[in-house]
């Protein structure tokens, strides 16, 4: 005890108690000073209304912390509030695993008794708690988690404690249980830890009591009268708080010495002084309390319990022992292939109750898959199909995914079905799957007891009241018809499966009824495997790892393709067919090579083609469409353009996709076209790139691709629903194209269409309205001009931006040398590709800057030299003869050879001639667009019940405008004062009105 309390205790009667406190204070401040008053000063006398300061040493405050949450444990076990229960376990063994707690119940004799009886009983109810299975039904969901948290964190929180709670339970009774008893019994043994500790250190350090006082006056001084004189009380406080420090040392020793295991009526102490007159020696607790505890109260009633305690775990105990792991395996090896369908058909009834556990019971059903491997295929597929079928019921939403793991068991065990099924050199002696029937399901569940409780009721039946109950409630023997001997449901149901089989024919053996559909169960496997690719991160090593599986996949799908078209099943053959395409088709021939999913010696167009083959016999519309967007898209990854480029035109997609319905379908349609673009673009074909690309690339191109979703408030008016139909719809980023690469090639062959052409329309401005080929790569060019400051470019639109300008003005190097310097160019498939790719776009800037040249700065030569133009454009003359050749041939360049000379004709057309090449090209757009709707009468475009009178209008339309074009013509050509009856004419061609078929003009457009 700490000597600082003792300086205020004093040897007074009980009666001067408050003089002497005020005499102790008053020469205490004498002795010390104004200035040198200790904390102690600060207590006030007995009237005070301040709670008493108590000091508690380290292992009453554990004492104290153990026993409340104990207390709290029992009253939540006595209500059933198993929330309470878990918090206040949890609570406890937090509390005794500390370091700090470890470290005081060591030094006191290891784990307190109560602790490990509470351990044990709670172990027990838990337990008896779980197998109540009533009960358990009508708790709450809250109640119910508790409990079954409880019964697992216990088995792995007791393990410690083993071997002391193995010890207990085989003596209970043992010393030092009375007192964990009394001490545990309700709430109240806390409290009565706390007032024997508070009152043993109240007496021997807080002179503010005044019984304590007395108390300590009468035990160490001895004396009952008072002293007036300061010496003598300051002789007897120095007595009495000599006394008091030798008694609460010796206490400490006694508290060091405690066992925890004992209980506190056989702690002992060497220190006889205190004892009592009446000779009895009061040790541990009880020699600090007031009163002595009667210990022999209630002790018949704890001695019953005991023993009812001992016998439940007893009983406990002898379960254990009967039914441990080993025997249960032991028990499981002798099951006959009867139990195990009857165990499979239990827990597959098991599926889509309320509370079930999947996870649980698909453990059960891989136990038992495992135990059916011996018995044959007949009874191992069907288990194999129901543990396939509850692996996949693990998934409860659309937006879950079958982890990698768990994913490649599932598909090690349908690799297992499709071995089974492909086993064997025969076809005919081959097996095959069929559905089971309801006869199969009555053999499998054994449907024994069902038939014996019938025959029961029947024999019940015609009896008396009495003898009707006893036919009832008595067990009836099941015999064996062939043998006389008694046999169980169990052997009953094997014997009936044995003697089926043993009347079944050859062909119907190989037969295997089962639940389920393996091609479904193929489809499911490779959804979940997309699934799983889209939700894991595509920068993580667990995506290269999903990655590898694809093909073991795709051998999986091509056995069970196998077996489906072994057995005559067309159908799910091309399903399966068009499951391996969409592998295939989008991997490059050294790519497949990598990942092994085609095979080194395999012709991949061949595959492929074969495979479209038997989806065009075999298949659904949409496996059709889908098959021949697959083929067209491995034709444009390998550079076959022209073979790819006839399949989309004869199979009309681009005119019947819109009708297709399926959001999916359409998405694989914009990456078909897109790849189509890009096989144009590497083999130069530059208009029919721009065409392929202009459509996708013009709009969000991220959302027709499903490579992206637009966020922000470019996202538009969506609901949650179709967010996450958007998400779903997303395609794994190992099949994403390369949104900088499409936009390079777009843009590319945009500025090689559109740079001449403007270049063309600013060289001869107003003689005609010039065509534009690229509304998006204009835009992209004024907003380009329109910076007051252009930086070095960065990214790849601004490198495009910078070689438009460069090949505007006629400098062709520097364009090619922005052009080659984009690094997308790394990203294409195949050998050598971005070096071809660089020869190709050098090739064509030639020629378009050449164009370019003459377009803009034509007029201001009389002649040009054709050895001139092949020096500054590194051109042979031959190349060059051409372009300019055919610059004249259209049109586009006023000149004409004199040997290898260009001369150049500066003849600029007057307002009568410029008037009449706008009304010839609006007459031209005007025939063109009448001749549409004449397409349209024969039906090819699906106008099917168009107008006949509207079609004959727009012939008759026809007729008008080329008989009045040529009239006008003639006049022109006679006489020049009609230019402005012509000018007329035009101006109304430009309004729709033609004099007295205006009318019918009208209409004709409005049906167009």
């Amino acid at each position: 005890m700490s000597r600082f309390w003792t300086g205020q205790s004093s040897s007074s009667e009980s009666g001067s108690s408050s003089d002497d406190s005020s005499v102790s204070d008053s020469s205490a401040e004498k002795n010390q000073g104004p200035n040198k008053r200790g904390w102690y000063d600060l207590s006030d006398s007995d009237d005070s209304s301040e709670e008493e300061r108590v000091a508690k040493s380290a292992k009453e405050r554990t004492f104290e912390s153990l026993e409340a949450s104990i207390a709290q444990i029992k009253n939540a076990m006595k209500i059933r509030d198993f929330v309470t229960i878990q918090a206040s376990y949890q609570n406890l063994m937090q509390t005794v695993s500390s370091p700090k707690t470890k470290a005081i119940i060591a030094a006191n004799g290891g784990i307190p008794r109560f602790f490990v009886k509470l351990l044990c009983n709670l172990q027990d109810y838990i337990t008896e708690r779980k197998k109540d299975k009533a009960s358990f039904k009508k708790l709450s969901p809250s109640q119910g988690r508790a409990l079954n948290r409880m019964g697992n964190n216990m088995r792995k929180e007791n393990k410690p404690y083993e071997k002391l709670m193995k010890e207990y339970r085989e003596n209970p009774d043992a010393v030092g249980d009375s007192d964990s008893d009394s001490d545990s019994d309700s709430e109240g043994s806390a409290k009565v830890s706390a007032k024997s500790s508070s009152s043993s250190s109240s007496s021997s350090s807080n002179s503010d009591s005044d019984s304590d006082d007395d108390s300590d006056s009468d035990k160490d001084s001895g004396s009952g009268s008072d002293s007036d004189s300061d010496s003598s009380k300051s002789s007897s406080s120095s007595s009495s708080s000599s006394d008091s420090d030798s008694a609460s040392s010796k206490a400490d020793d006694d508290d060091s010495e405690v066992d925890w295991d004992a209980s506190s009526s056989s702690s002992s102490s060497d220190d006889d002084s205190d004892a009592p007159t009446g000779g009895v020696v009061l040790k541990g607790r009880a020699r600090w309390l007031k009163r002595t505890p009667d210990t022999t109260k209630d002790s018949g009633k704890r001695k019953k319990k005991n023993v009812k305690e001992d016998e439940k775990v007893k009983v406990a105990d002898e379960d254990e022992e009967t039914s441990p792991k080993e025997d249960l395996k032991e028990k499981e090896e002798e099951w006959t292939a009867a139990v195990l369908n009857k165990k499979c058909m239990e827990l597959v009834s098991s599926r889509g109750r309320r509370g079930t556990d999947t996870k649980a019971v698909l453990k059960k059903l891989e136990n038992l898959s495992r135990l059916s491997e011996k018995f044959g295929p007949r009874i191992e597929v069907p288990i194999l199909m129901h543990v396939i079928t509850a692996q996949f019921d693990t998934i409860r939403t659309l937006d879950d995914f079958m982890e990698t793991a768990s994913w490649k068991t599932c598909m090690e065990r349908l690799n297992r079905v499709a071995d089974v099924l492909e086993d064997g050199d025969d076809d005919a002696k081959k097996y095959q799957l069929c559905t089971a029937s309801a006869e199969d399901d009555d053999l499998m569940i054994g449907n024994v007891l069902a038939k014996k409780k019938d025959s029961k009721m029947k024999d019940a039946a015609g009896v008396g009241e009495l003898g009707a109950l006893e036919a009832v409630a008595a067990d009836k023997q099941l015999v064996n018809p062939h043998t006389g001997e008694v046999e169980t449901e169990d052997e009953r149901a094997e014997r009936l499966r044995v003697e089926k089989e043993a009347n079944m024919t050859e062909e119907e053996l190989r037969m295997i009824p089962v639940a389920g559909s393996l091609s479904l169960f193929v489809t499911r496997l490779d959804e979940e495997y997309f699934k799983g690719l889209k939700r894991i991160s595509p920068h993580s090593i667990d995506y290269v790892h999903h990655l590898r599986h694809e093909g073991s996949l795709v051998d999986l799908i091509t056995k069970i393709r196998q077996y489906f078209i072994r057995v005559d099943s067309e159908a799910e053959a091309a399903e399966l067919s068009l499951l391996k395409l969409e592998h295939l088709y989008y991997c490059h021939d050294n790519i497949a090579d990598q990942l092994n999913i085609i095979g080194k010696d395999t012709d991949s167009a061949q595959l492929m083609t074969d495979l479209c083959t038997f989806v065009y016999q075999h298949g659904t519309d949409r496996s059709k469409t889908r098959a021949m967007m697959c083929q067209i898209y491995h034709h444009a990854l390998h550079d076959r353009f022209l073979e790819a480029r006839d399949l989309l035109l004869m199979s009309h997609l681009q005119d019947n996709i819109s009708n297709v319905g399926d959001v999916n379908t359409m998405i694989l349609f914009n990456r078909m076209m897109v790849n189509l673009g890009l096989a144009a673009f590497r083999l130069g074909k530059i208009w029919d790139a721009h065409q392929c690309l202009s459509d996708i690339c013009s709009g969000r191109v991220r959302e027709l691709l499903a490579q992206g979703i637009t966020t922000g408030r470019y996202a538009g008016d969506k609901s949650v629903e179709e967010e996450k139909a958007e998400k779903r719809r997303q395609i794994p980023y190992h099949l994403h194209i390369n949104i900088d690469l499409l936009e390079a090639c777009h843009l590319i062959s945009a500025m090689l269409l559109e740079v001449p052409n403007m270049a063309a329309a600013a060289g001869r401005a107003g003689s005609r309205k010039s065509r534009i080929f690229s509304r998006q790569f204009r835009k992209h060019m004024e907003s380009f001009n329109r910076q007051v400051f252009a930086g070095p470019p960065e990214q790849t639109r601004d490198y495009i931006m910078c070689a438009s300008k460069a090949l505007k003005n006629g400098d062709w190097k520097k364009c090619a040398d922005f052009l080659a310097g984009l690094e997308v160019w790394q990203l294409l498939p195949g050998e050598n590709e971005s070096q071809k790719i660089n020869e190709m776009l050098v090739e064509k800037v030639k020629v378009e800057g050449l164009r370019t040249y003459l377009f803009k700065y034509s007029s201001h030569y009389d002649s040009l030299s054709l050895g001139q133009l092949c020096g500054m454009f590194e051109l042979s003359k031959n190349e060059v003869h051409s372009i300019v050749s055919k610059m004249m041939f259209n049109g586009d360049l006023l000149a004409s050879w004199e040997n290898e000379t260009i001369v150049l004709k500066k003849i600029e057309p007057s307002t009568l001639q410029v008037l009449a090449l706008q009304f010839a090209e609006k007459a031209a757009n005007l025939v063109e667009s009448n001749e549409r709707l004449l397409d349209a009468k024969s039906g090819r475009h699906a106008f099917e019940m168009m107008d006949i009178g509207r079609v004959i209008n727009s012939e008759a339309i026809v007729r008008d405008v080329e008989e009045d074009t040529v009239a006008d013509l003639k006049a022109v050509a006679e006489d020049e004062d009609a230019a402005q009856d012509l000018e007329a004419v035009g101006t109304k061609a430009e309004t729709g009105v033609l004099g007295p078929n205006s009318s019918q003009y009208i209409t004709g457009v409005e049906l167009w």
